[in-house]
């Protein structure tokens, strides 16, 4: 990598090399998938279904940190340390529509990939062990409906000679209902881990969120940030990422390639 690239990414510190990494993971929305206007309207749609007010967009990126029940049981007016009953049963009941929603909203125009991401990750080094995972805060099921819904663009496997969709290249695809605890507990990330054979220390997690990078430094991995989901430059460089990068071309430069 060049000085000038190396500028241009601005990481928050250069002493561990992301390119040598065995595992990479992936959080979903606001990283992965331009889907932040499915997600605010099926909100709005719970919401407005359950008698609460509604919120805006500003106040959706904000709570995209949290978990699907955690974010609805907020814009209820719920906390967890001064309602704690009612903030997990409301959450528990709102997330379960939210969901139920969600999923079947999910496609290739609510849910696309980001300019880029289809050839990132078709360009990952799978021939030479690198595993690749995902984990988001909605639930498991909302992953697999993303990744299943991008998957017609494929990449050609030398080892096997065949073509593969990008669905079939993810090890692990977990969410928050699926992980013990949601992030920013590491839990899910060691649970993906796990699952794709590879050590949390060798990892590196790519996220848009400040609880992506909390979960990732939680489980001893490596973070990326990125600037184009969610949450503002400003938050995501204040996060404890290792990197933080405002494209996906600078993305590429800092992850293992074929």
């Amino acid at each position: 990598m060049s000085p000038s690239e190396m500028s241009k990414i601005k990481p928050s510190e250069q002493t561990k090399s992301t390119k040598d990494v065995k595992g990479i993971l992936f959080d979903i929305d606001g990283t992965l998938a331009d889907s932040w206007k499915l997600g605010f309207d099926a909100t709005q749609e719970v919401l407005s279904r359950n008698g609460i007010p509604l919120i805006t967009e500003e106040d959706y990126h904000y709570h995209t940190r949290y978990c699907t029940p955690d974010r609805l049981a907020r814009h209820a007016g719920y906390l967890p340390d001064t309602h704690q009953k009612e903030f997990l049963e409301v959450g528990e009941k709102l997330g379960k529509q939210f969901d139920d929603l969600y999923v079947d909203l999910v496609s290739v125009e609510t849910a696309r990939f980001y300019d880029g991401i289809a050839s990132l990750l078709n360009n990952l080094p799978l021939d030479s062990g690198v595993k690749v995972g995902a984990l988001t805060n909605a639930c498991a099921a909302y992953g697999h409906a993303v990744l299943k819904a991008n998957c017609p663009v494929s990449g050609l496997t030398k080892s096997h000679d065949r073509n593969i969709g990008i669905y079939d290249i993810f090890s692990s695809i977990h969410g928050a209902d699926t992980a013990p605890k949601p992030k920013p507990e590491p839990d899910g990330l060691f649970l993906c881990c796990e699952e794709m054979g590879v050590n949390a220390e060798n990892c590196v997690y790519i996220g848009d969120s400040p609880s992506d990078g909390l979960a990732a430094k939680n489980a001893g991995m490596l973070a990326i940030g990125v600037t184009w989901g969610s949450h503002s430059e400003d938050n995501v460089k204040n996060a404890p990422f290792d990197h933080v990068v405002g494209s996906v071309d600078e993305l590429g430069i800092l992850l293992p390639r074929k």
